[in-house]
């Protein structure tokens, strides 16, 4: 697929998820971080198989992942194209397959289903690359920001330990950090929350995207003999 053709995420998005009718939005290049300060509840949109509502911010991710990473030449992404295209001729899923072949072939693709299975799992090694990267993020994003706030928590608790046995007139003290330590803990529980949803939407997307891209090859492999 020549990285100059117009649309082209547009294309790679249908492939994942049930399009709005509103305008496409702008695929951003970079990459989405761990942890968004302030960010509200992800807006979602339904996967194409129905099965989950997935982070609209992570199919864009992945989306213009997969469309920087787009082979030349047709590959998976042309075959896809073509069996999106049965869609509604009312064929079964198997004539579908094999259907979308032949239309593959016919627009000077591979003659050998091995190109489908070379491409769709070198962008299932772009997204599991990726993946990594990002789990990486999240684990620094945990100890900078979390380990921080606990690292000064454990400090306050022994301070305390150490002021209760001092003086009335150190008493003042020691009621500001218990009052400090009262907003640490709710720091913890609000900055892993947010971490580990951000992880979880992330997780929930990259299923989504090779569970399908999985589920097209397994269908290759049972439809392409």
């Amino acid at each position: 697929m020549a990285d100059s053709e117009p649309g082209i995420g547009k294309k790679i998005l249908s492939f994942f998820i049930k399009e709005s009718e509103e305008p496409a939005k702008a695929v951003p290049v970079t990459k989405p971080a761990a942890e968004q300060p302030g960010q509200t509840v992800a807006p979602t949109v339904p996967n194409v198989a129905g099965t989950m509502n997935i982070d609209r911010k992570f199919v864009e991710h992945f989306v213009s992942l997969l469309e920087k990473a787009n082979l030349p030449g047709p590959d998976y992404f042309e075959y896809k194209q073509a069996l999106q295209n049965m869609e509604g001729l009312g064929l079964g899923e198997e004539k579908q397959f094999q259907a979308a072949w032949a239309s593959f072939k016919a627009m000077g693709g591979a003659k050998e289903t091995s190109i489908l299975q070379s491409s769709a799992n070198q962008y299932l090694s772009i997204l599991d690359k990726d993946r990594s990267s990002f789990l990486k993020d999240v684990e620094k994003a945990i100890k900078d920001r979390v380990g921080a706030l606990q690292d000064e928590q454990k400090r306050l608790e022994e301070s305390n330990s150490s002021l209760a046995q001092q003086l009335a007139d150190i008493q003042r003290k020691i009621d500001e950090n218990k009052n400090r330590l009262g907003q640490i803990s709710g720091e913890v529980a609000e900055q892993s929350a947010k971490i580990n949803a951000n992880k979880d939407s992330f997780e929930i997307t990259y299923l989504s995207f090779v569970e399908q891209i999985k589920s097209d090859l397994n269908k290759i492999n049972q439809y392409l003999k």
